[in-house]
This record gives structure tokens, sequence and C-alpha cells, in this order.
């Protein structure tokens, strides 16, 4: 409601209290009565639009912004109800979270062309919302918008092409909504989240670099069987090198009167089986006994 028209309702309200009264003078009844009743029926109309001129009522969501005569307040309505000067302006402003998704043309670090789609999550900070009034307006997407692509383009050039399309997405995610945090609360908003959904290039140069990519991992796959296969030849030789070391250590502990004692041991072993066998105790190199073992399957029982 404009501050004129919240001057005639007080004037009308004003206009019809004095007819009310003035109608007393009236000699005919039923004209007074008429007079009286119409009277009172524009004196309520303009009654209730003044009173709705003085209550400002901000909707949930929103904070209000008082604007007299071009004088800014730096206090805030928070949502609800407020009396308010009926010659102020109050202005609501959205406090609820907003997306932005943008496509941005931008290039690498080689220069090559990129096309990204990018997004990003702000709401205004309630607090500075009658800063964001008068620096801005009531408006302030296009500047945001606009910071948020020459935000994205500086740091994509940094980057080659093959970085942005694979490895460095988060890393440069993370990059853009740390700059942009650093840009725009000092204007009075909030960055919650950025997001960096997805890069398209040139059909041949995607091609490219898939090629690229599947090449290092079929050479990052090729180490790995290679390194494995060196750890297990490594397995080996220590496995080998355990055996030499211990059969030579058993070899020098063999002297001739051990492997004597040990064939003596065994012979007495043998002529304790009840198997049939004959044994000959021999006297030559190194005394070692011989073991015959008689055929006994055409024996007859």
């Amino acid at each position: 409601m404009t501050i004129m028209g919240f001057i005639v309702s007080l004037l009308a309200s004003l206009v019809a209290i004095l007819v009310y009264f003035s109608s007393s003078s009236i000699s005919s009844e039923r004209s007074r009565l008429i007079i009286r009743g119409i009277t009172i029926l524009i004196a309520s109309i303009a009654g209730l639009v003044t009173v709705f001129r003085v209550l400002a009522i901000v909707p949930p969501g929103n904070v209000g912004v008082i604007n007299f005569f071009g004088e800014v307040s730096d206090d805030v309505l928070d949502p609800g109800i407020h009396i308010v000067n009926p010659f102020a302006k109050v202005l609501n402003f959205s406090t609820r979270l907003k997306d932005v998704k943008e496509n941005v043309d931008s290039t690498s670090q080689e220069g090559l062309s990129l096309n990204l789609d990018v997004g990003l999550q702000y709401k205004l900070d309630p607090k500075k919302a009658a800063t964001v009034y008068k620096n801005i307006g009531t408006d302030e997407t296009q500047l945001v918008i606009s910071r948020f692509r020459s935000t994205i383009r500086a740091i994509t050039a940094k980057y080659p092409a093959t970085e942005i399309y694979s490895s460095k997405r988060e890393e440069i995610a993370q990059k853009l909504d740390e700059q942009l945090t650093q840009q725009l609360p000092p204007l009075g908003f909030v960055v919650e989240e950025t997001l960096l959904r997805n890069v398209k290039m040139p059909p041949e140069l995607q091609a490219a670099i898939q090629n690229k990519l599947k090449a290092e991992q079929e050479s990052q796959q090729m180490k790995f069987i290679l390194e494995k296969e060196r750890q297990e030849s490594q397995r080996k030789r220590i496995e080998a090198q355990g055996i030499a070391d211990s059969q030579k250590i058993i070899s020098s502990g063999l002297s001739t009167q051990v492997l004597q004692l040990r064939a003596i041991e065994a012979t007495q072993k043998l002529a304790q089986s009840q198997n049939s066998k004959i044994i000959i105790v021999g006297s030559g190199q190194g005394g070692m006994p011989i073991l015959l073992q008689p055929d006994t399957s055409s024996v007859k029982r």
C-alpha cells in the first residue's frame, strides 16, 4: 500500500466521523440513519486500511527491511506481525536456500574449450539483508551468477583438460567452494555448496582423453602384475636359500660315528620285526647293514 493510499484512508476516516456527528442536525430520522450508516461503513473501511498500513506482515522464510523516505534501518524484521511507521515501506527478502544451475563455457590450461555444468546453493544472510538492499537492491541473482561464472573460469584455466575431465574434478569443486565462500559472505550471502556436475568437451578430444586414461590404467595394471611376480620371485629365492642353509647345517653335523649309530639303531628295530628278512651286517665303507627281503609270495602255508 502506498503512502498516498494511507493518507487518503486516514482523511476518509476523519471526514466520515465528522459527517456522522454533524448528521444530528438533520430533521428527518430516516435520512439521518441512512447518512450515519454510510459514514460508519466508510469509517470502518478506511480505519481497517489505516490499521493494515501500520501493521507489517513478514511471511515465513523472509525478513523485512524498513525503508523510511530513503533511510534504510539496519534492524531487520523477523517473520511475523510487526507495528511499523505507517509512512515507512517494508520490503521482504527471502532467506530460503537458492539453487543456481549454470552452463559455463570455459578453457583449460592448454586453451582447449570446455563446457561445464555447475551449480551453486546459497542463501541470504538474514543479519545482512539491509546491507544487501543498500548495496545491491532487491535482486542479487545477476551479481551472484557473474561472480560464479568468473570464478569457475579462473579455476579451470589453471588445470589441464585431462585432469578437469577425470582426476581433479573434486579438487576443482572444492576450490570453487573455497573462493566463493570468501567472496560472497562480505556481500551478505552464505554459500552452502558448490557442484561440478558434468564436463563436456569436443567429441574427438573426449575420445583422445578416454583412450589415454585407458592406456594409463593398463600400464598401472601391468606394473601391479610385474611387482607381484617380482615379490613371488623374491619369496622363492628366500625359501631356496633357507632350504640350502638347512641342508648345509644338517650335513655339517653328520659324522661317520653318527651314521654308524643310526645304522645300528635301524638294524635293531628290523631284527625285532615279525616279518621274515635277512640282515647282512657289512664291514665295508661305513659299515652299513644290508637288508634282503625274501620273496614269500611263493611259500605255501
